[in-house]
């Protein structure tokens, strides 16, 4: 694609990598088959190839954007289907995070929306705020139906049935690995997570020991800065991650770490981008340190001794995580530990579409992010599985409230198979 930056534009980091994004694209439309706006909306605008029109025309003006490329930017999931689809290699992801940043800083929304955006930004981050707010939810869900906004329903209706009491190995302090030790790692254990299911972090750290890893949960460890930076608040999600990067930083400085372990494969996309997103920082060598010892919970057991069991009885439906799959480009990974460890893993058509959990997706565009889920519930469930198995906490919750099926971290049933407790939901 042909681009008219000027000199002084390009002198910009962020517009030089823009120029670079931009100029890779062949507008050859492969992304508009794997996009799931697209497919729900038809609209050309409403597709990888469009946004990226839209984009380019406004930031090579260097006009304040307007109303009609934010409607189109903000329906984009960020689930990075066109990634992996695309055969120029266009990184997408780096051009409408850069989009979100300048709509951020020169669009001004409706108050409902700027309300909406600044309570999501100063909660969800937050284990303990969240937690009150998922209660304040609950209470009030009954009256979801006379809420006037659909994302005021969508917020009340994701409050679980039941909050999970805090979980105290959350807390920073180290897990000393059960036998020799293979490996020492520091677990990320999120925000959102530690609020909706403590399960998931008590299954990993069990998993993680048993396998011969001492599990370090670090002091001043918080949100990865994901669901900020993909609102365009680039301060917010800088500022969270520093901490992280500072936090890991102290630990590799001190007894060393060999690798940083996520099993939240949203954050895990993310803290994997830290050297790009820090590259013209203070922190940048550091930022690229953490980036280079990020891993997905997988992709550590894959170096790990998992024991081979024996058959379950169990019909698994994996479900991939967009940012696992795409973000990742992690697609084997968990079937193979599945499978390895006794589970039938059956997989839904149609699986590199999204689920429509996308972090605030479904808060802030429920009637879209409905449709893709009821799509994904029907072809997990034509599977006939005895549970759902996914790597990321935000699918969990969007699969789980359309179906009866049981839904799981694929490390709960990992852990149970070698010798931990059934997941509660199965129970």
């Amino acid at each position: 694609m042909q681009t008219f930056f000027t000199p002084e534009q390009l002198t910009d980091p962020g517009l030089e990598r823009a120029n670079q994004i931009l100029r890779a694209c062949v507008h050859c439309g492969f992304c508009t088959a794997t996009c799931p706006t697209y497919q729900v909306l038809g609209d050309e605008l409403d597709s990888p190839r469009g946004r990226i029109y839209l984009i380019k025309e406004m930031l090579e003006s260097g006009r304040a954007a307007d109303e009609k490329t934010v409607k189109h930017v903000d329906r984009c999931l960020s689930c990075l289907a066109c990634m992996s689809t695309c055969p120029s290699g266009v990184h997408y992801m780096h051009l409408v995070d850069l989009a979100r940043e300048h709509i951020e800083n020169t669009y001004q929304r409706p108050w409902r929306d700027r309300a909406l955006r600044w309570v999501l930004a100063r909660i969800l981050p937050y284990p303990g705020r969240f937690r009150l707010a998922l209660l304040g939810a609950k209470i009030g869900r009954p009256f979801a139906r006379l809420m006037p906004d659909a994302r005021l329903r969508a917020m009340l209706e994701m409050a679980p049935k039941q909050i999970p009491p805090v979980s105290r190995n959350d807390d920073p302090q180290v897990f000393p690995a059960v036998g020799p030790r293979k490996k020492r790692v520091a677990l990320m254990t999120g925000c959102a997570q530690k609020a909706l299911n403590t399960d998931i972090n008590d299954a990993t750290i069990r998993l993680l020991r048993r396998l011969g890893c001492e599990v370090v949960i670090a002091r001043g460890m918080g949100c990865c800065g994901a669901l900020t930076h993909h609102m365009g608040k680039t301060d917010e999600s800088h500022s969270a991650a520093a901490c992280n990067i500072r936090a890991w930083g102290a630990e590799m400085a001190g007894e060393g770490l060999d690798a940083i372990v996520i099993n939240t494969s949203g954050c895990g996309t993310t803290v994997k981008d830290y050297g790009h997103m820090f590259r013209n920082d203070p922190l940048a060598d550091q930022a690229a340190a953490v980036s280079g010892l990020a891993m997905d919970v997988s992709e550590l057991l894959m170096q790990l001794d998992l024991p081979e069991g024996a058959d379950k009885g169990l019909r698994v439906a994996y479900h991939a995580a967009c940012s696992l799959q795409h973000g990742q480009q992690i697609k084997t990974h968990p079937k193979t530990l599945l499978k390895r460890a006794g589970f039938e893993v059956v997989e839904p058509a149609d699986s590199h579409l999204c689920c429509g959990s996308a972090g605030t997706y479904n808060l802030m565009q429920p009637e879209i992010s409905g449709q893709l889920k009821d799509r994904k519930v029907r072809t997990l469930e034509a599977k006939s599985p005895d549970v759902i198995a996914a790597g990321n906490i935000g699918c969990m919750i969007q699969i789980g409230s359309g179906t009866g099926v049981p839904v799981v971290h694929t490390v709960e049933l990992l852990d149970w198979a070698t010798g931990g407790p059934m997941p509660r939901s199965l129970g």
